[in-house]
């Protein structure tokens, strides 16, 4: 969830040229805050302009950014369990609040109005609502999960405790567990069908997908892959399942609905992180899968619509997150090895654009910008203005 908000005096927009490239680019009226572990800062990247506005020094490293419902950035540090408020006005800290002693990960709300972070020490999962950035509901566990997943279309969580291969159905509503599900093989990561109604669940052991009904707990279907599943990216109406991980230079696509797998493709070397680029209408451009490849050092690009090769683009050392801005325009690309951010441009990468006859031929597209934004950055969210 990308919010929008209305502060005339926040940022002036920019139009600038892209040479060689048409349409003109246009700069967006927001900021992409960036969580760096190593130096222990969120860089603050003006999208109007695309240059950093500024650093804002931690106390401690940051693992995980989203945005809230309130147009204010959120970052995580694992090792003090500590949230972090970024004020977009003044860009800096504004509130933090101590969730425990160590924390595995945080999850923005279905509304956007609260943060629930997964906590190792101690054994809970614990809510905080962003008006006052203070312990709400509290679930307390007998074991510390390994993970965890909200539902987008319901008031449910998912904990996964690899020791027990245990899936817990949470109701978030009543801070309970309410259904517990037994895997036969040792699960690694989990998500939620679109509707809420199915778990699908991945196991790199086994290198495979179960899918349980979220109602009964029932197996519905357990799928064989070619590879050992650590990565997960849907497009926005939860069709398609795109999975990434060890064993394979492949993205497999699943339909969640069909509960089959649709098809393997090769996507680069060593593909991780995913993002989708979904076309909009009357747009030149077609629906893409933007796959992250560590081990080489770029961003392979597949047309979703056919299953293609669109392109490939050269990036900064080790990508690890990917992410498209509201309006399309560009991809941002984390290069956690070598501290910087590569922005594309999505028109970019099909080859329609004027002079395109290179991307379609050589399917080698060209980076926008690339940005020094600190030492290892590991997560990064957009907030946009209006």
């Amino acid at each position: 969830m990308i919010p929008s908000i209305s502060r005339r005096a926040l940022i002036a927009g920019a139009v600038f040229t892209a040479a060689c490239e048409k349409p003109k680019a246009t700069g967006i009226l927001g900021f992409c805050f960036i969580a760096n572990r190593k130096s222990r800062t969120v860089s603050v990247l003006d999208l109007s302009r695309f240059r950093v506005r500024t650093h804002i020094a931690l106390d401690s490293a940051p693992d995980e950014a989203v945005t809230g419902k309130n147009a204010h950035a959120y970052v995580l540090s694992r090792d003090t369990a500590t949230i972090y408020e970024i004020d977009p006005v003044s860009l800096s800290v504004s509130r933090r609040a101590k969730a425990g002693n160590q924390a595995l990960a945080m999850r923005l709300s279905r509304g956007g109005d609260a943060i629930w972070v997964l906590l190792r020490d101690p054994a809970e999962l614990v809510q905080f609502p962003l008006d006052t950035l203070k312990p709400g509901r509290r679930l307390r566990l007998a074991s510390p999960a390994d993970a965890f997943e909200l539902s987008r279309e319901t008031e449910y969580a998912c904990l996964l405790t690899r020791q027990h291969r245990s899936l817990d159905l949470v109701s978030l509503e009543r801070a309970a567990i309410e259904r517990t599900v037994l895997s036969a093989v040792e699960p690694s990561i989990v998500c939620f069908r679109r509707d809420g109604k199915h778990l699908i669940c991945g196991s790199e052991a086994a290198r495979s997908l179960t899918i349980y009904d979220t109602a009964t707990g029932r197996t519905v279907v357990t799928l064989p892959l070619g590879l050992a599943p650590r990565h997960f990216c849907t497009t926005s109406d939860g069709g398609q399942l795109y999975i990434t991980g060890s064993g394979m230079d492949a993205v497999v696509t699943v339909y969640p609905y069909r509960t089959e797998v649709a098809e393997t493709r090769l996507a680069g070397h060593s593909p991780g992180a995913m993002a989708v680029a979904e076309a909009r209408a009357g747009e030149s451009t077609p629906s893409l899968l933007m796959i992250a490849n560590p081990g080489s050092d770029e961003v392979t690009v597949l047309d979703i619509d056919t299953g293609r090769l669109a392109a490939l683009v050269q990036v900064g050392k080790e990508p690890s997150q990917i992410l498209i801005t509201p309006d399309r325009q560009y991809a941002l690309v984390l290069n956690e090895g070598s501290g910087d951010i590569a922005v594309i441009r999505t028109v970019s990468l099909s080859g329609n654009q004027a002079g395109g006859e290179r991307v379609k031929r050589y399917k080698s597209a060209p980076l926008f910008t690339l940005l020094p934004v600190g030492e290892r950055p590991v997560s990064a969210t957009v907030l946009t203005f209006s």
